[in-house]
């Protein structure tokens, strides 16, 4: 599984363009904050109200006051500003936001995306992901392509509730590459030593392949 996570995460890092303004879901996506390039001009937003996020702090080094929305430990990078969970959310909504990586559950061949709760659990507040799938400008998911009981994540239909219907645009997972386009669910790349085959055996949804798939 962590050999799973860190090829996600590492892919995920392409999305991220120098100047661009990000905000990293919590769970898998805060630990891209560690991979982006140390010559990128790249400033990590937090809902709970941090515009600059750095890397993770050292062992040691963690300062308590300084989280992030998933109450992790984080560093502020030079020029970082802090502020209320009201300006940080007038930013998500205003369209400021270039880019948010999110963690999913599950996502549909229709780019419905499910990750806020499973029923029965219990759930301490649905955060901030409802709004940053409809105020971000791109909105990429990340997440493992099969659960713990090797059943697809890739649905035909979402079966949990919806954060967002039709908002993911790009979907990130050990397996593959997805991109959500008006002619449906597009198979763009497969990870290293996977093949279309394997990706077709692990998804419940429906998807076509890329005309460079098609031609390799």
């Amino acid at each position: 599984m962590k050999n799973a996570r860190s090829l996600i995460v590492k892919r995920a890092v392409k999305e991220i363009k120098d100047g661009m303004y990000v905000n990293l879901g919590i769970g898998m996506p805060t630990l891209i904050a560690n991979e982006i390039p140390s010559d990128f001009n790249v400033m990590l937003q937090s809902e709970n109200g941090l515009l600059g996020i750095g890397p993770y702090p050292l062992a040691g080094t963690e300062d308590p006051d300084l989280i992030n929305a998933g109450k992790e430990t984080v560093t502020a990078i030079n020029g970082a500003v802090f502020f209320d969970s009201a300006e940080s959310f007038a930013m998500i909504r205003g369209g400021h936001i270039d880019l948010a990586i999110l963690g999913g559950m599950e996502v549909s061949e229709k780019g419905d995306l499910a990750n806020w709760m499973i029923p029965g659990k219990m759930v301490k507040g649905m955060g901030g992901a409802m709004d940053l799938v409809n105020g971000a400008k791109r909105v990429v998911v990340i997440m493992e392509h099969v659960n713990k009981k090797g059943e697809s994540k890739v649905k035909n239909e979402c079966t949990l509730p919806l954060t967002g219907k039709g908002v993911v645009h790009r979907l990130i997972t050990d397996l593959a590459v997805f991109d959500f386009t008006g002619e449906g669910m597009v198979l763009v790349e497969t990870q290293e030593g996977v093949t279309v085959e394997q990706v077709f055996k692990n998804t419940e949804a429906a998807f076509t392949l890329s005309k460079e798939l098609l031609t390799k």
